[in-house]
């Protein structure tokens, strides 16, 4: 039996992404106070908008909207895997960790990806 959807919070792709942002926020508290401006905020900043993003699109009118926000999601996936090599490259992630979120944030991307195909 499907369930009915009444509202993003009951989206699987919300829920990942929920659960990327906690991680995420986990992970940079152990970074050096010098990048609290800058690699730190941008990793937050990058995972907040990828369930916004879906929630956001998702309460739009029409489905090409959504895409839209999809996309926009889609995209900051690329910018946090992008960030997360380059705390690893720093030391500031260690490889066990860095595999366990990129391995999220790919789960993420391909159930966004599959939505905007849905949506199409």
């Amino acid at each position: 039996m499907d369930k009915k959807i009444k509202n993003f919070r009951d989206l699987d792709i919300w829920k990942k992404g929920i659960e990327i942002v906690k991680d995420i926020y986990k992970t940079v508290k152990e970074f050096p106070k010098l990048e609290l401006y800058s690699l730190t905020n941008q990793m937050q900043r990058a995972s907040l908008s990828i369930p916004t993003n879906i929630a956001e699109g998702f309460n739009r009118f029409h489905n090409k909207e959504y895409r839209q926000f999809l996309y926009i999601a889609l995209g900051s996936c690329a910018e946090l895997e992008t960030q997360i090599e380059i705390a690893t490259e720093l030391n500031y992630i260690n490889e066990e960790n860095k595999k366990i979120i990129l391995e999220k944030i790919n789960h993420e991307s391909r159930m966004i990806t599959n939505l905007i195909k849905k949506l199409n």
